[in-house]
């Protein structure tokens, strides 16, 4: 895996915050890491008065100089040794991460950039990445330099089988342990195998549906522990709100890993509703796993 981590960078201190995760992460995988700057026009961050960028790159001095110069420094400090290179870009960042992030192992955005609304908890670029980026994507949340397992929400999808793989390869690249959880309720999918309106039944035999999602985890997670002998796995079967739980258990795991969207999800929502609550609102930072739909 020679591929870059490759981190959105906007002079932010979000976007620095996610420099430091992303040279924490291309030293771990042993790759280097590529700083991505991007401006549209208008563009809130570009300094009045200079010039448009051009192949000779006249007019990107200042930014040069300045944005990723700081970031490039905390990289350094952060991962010292590590290869860092710059992509400076003239066009829209949504456009540009998302063609960076075909050629990368790994893509890293903060929370919230320049330009967006400061009562938003998460930025409009991040949400886009995780929806339709060509890679992973880890987004900067919770606590600095978190430790604990790998959190996996686990869903039982076919969407979701990429997240899984994932979550095995960084619990096995971090030498953590895994916690694969899956949440289930009352009025999960599974409940209503029958006929008649899911609206208006009512689950009778509630250990039988327990026994059913105990299964759907035990076959979402068993091939891989086969593929990854070496990771400690944690399997918890939780019955609970799906999102609030899985929130909780962010307070005690150094990286959450979910699918983009699982059972159950609105086709037309770019993401499913457990991957958003994760990204507002988790413990630490959480990485965003596209599968086959």
């Amino acid at each position: 895996m020679s591929d870059p981590v490759i981190v959105g960078v906007d002079g932010s201190a979000s976007s620095l915050d996610a420099v430091d995760l992303a040279a924490r992460e291309a030293r771990l995988r042993g790759v280097p890491l590529r700083l991505v700057h991007a401006f549209g026009h208008p563009s809130a961050h570009l300094p009045t008065g200079a010039a448009p960028w051009n192949p000779a790159g006249q007019g990107l001095e200042p930014m040069v100089g300045g944005a990723l110069a700081r970031a490039e420094q905390r990289a350094h400090a952060v991962a010292p040794g590590i290869e860092v290179t710059r992509s400076v870009v003239d066009a829209e960042a949504l456009e540009v991460l998302e063609i960076e992030s075909r050629s990368a192992s790994l893509a890293v955005v903060g929370s919230r950039g320049l330009s967006r609304f400061t009562g938003l908890l998460l930025g409009s670029t991040a949400v886009h990445l995780a929806a339709h980026g060509h890679r992973p994507l880890m987004v900067v949340r919770g606590r600095p330099e978190p430790a604990g397992p790998v959190l996996l929400a686990v869903d039982g999808s076919k969407a979701g089988e990429a997240a899984v793989g994932f979550a095995f390869a960084e619990a096995a690249l971090r030498k953590a342990p895994l916690v694969a959880m899956h949440v289930w309720n009352t009025w999960s999918e599974r409940a209503y195998e029958g006929p008649g309106d899911p609206l208006t039944a009512v689950v009778a035999d509630v250990e039988r549906l327990r026994e059913a999602e105990q299964q759907l985890m035990d076959e979402a997670i068993g091939p891989w522990q086969k593929i990854h002998p070496q990771v400690a796995v944690e399997r918890r079967l939780v019955r609970s709100r799906i999102r609030p739980a899985l929130i909780d258990a962010s307070h005690d795991a150094q990286l959450v890993v979910t699918g983009a969207r699982g059972r159950g999800g609105f086709t037309g929502l770019l993401l499913g509703s457990v991957s958003q609550a994760l990204l507002h609102h988790a413990h630490c930072p959480v990485t965003v796993v596209r599968g086959e739909e």
